[in-house]
């Protein structure tokens, strides 16, 4: 994703967000943070921000996002199912109005599955219900954390996009 597009998505959400009044809390494993570096970036995110917790490892999606150890144990901390309660976890601690997360497998590695490097899991809940969606990215680690960070935002203005529809 260009650097200008990345430049356009943060400036939209933190403006969305603003002008709906609504905010904004990440649950991010592979990302580590960089959506709410991004959304940061933005003069005036404060209002929309709330922050993020980078849950890197099993224990703090369970202990602090509350992932039910049973969806881990049954799926793997990378699938929807775990993206979906991550996201919904982010808006439960917070009480922010949208939670957004993501959970994947950046690169390759002695433990990471066949066929899954690049695969990442984008999860968005607010009051209306959660969506989830499996992307695969191409390209080195980094490509892949900013290509995830730039859907993430994709989706999450999408969903905004419905909140004049379906109201708050």
């Amino acid at each position: 994703m260009h650097t200008s597009m990345i430049d356009s998505l943060k400036k939209r959400v933190v403006c969305e967000l603003k002008s709906k009044g609504l905010t904004l809390f990440t649950a991010e494993s592979c990302t580590g943070g960089l959506i709410c570096k991004l959304i940061t970036d933005v003069s005036g995110a404060s209002s929309v921000l709330m922050g993020g917790v980078v849950s890197y490892v099993n224990e703090i999606k369970m202990n602090i996002l509350e992932v039910p150890k049973e969806i881990i144990d049954t799926y793997t901390e990378v699938s929807a199912e775990c993206a979906e309660k991550m996201a919904e976890g982010a808006r439960k601690i917070s009480g922010a109005d949208f939670g957004v997360s993501t959970t994947g497998y950046a690169s390759g590695g002695e433990d990471v599955p066949e066929n899954m490097t690049g695969v990442v899991f984008i999860s968005i809940s607010d009051c209306n219900g959660n969506e989830v969606e499996r992307c695969k990215f191409e390209g080195n680690r980094d490509e892949v954390r900013e290509q995830a960070a730039g859907k993430a935002m994709e989706l999450l203005l999408t969903r905004l996009g419905k909140v004049k529809d379906e109201g708050k």
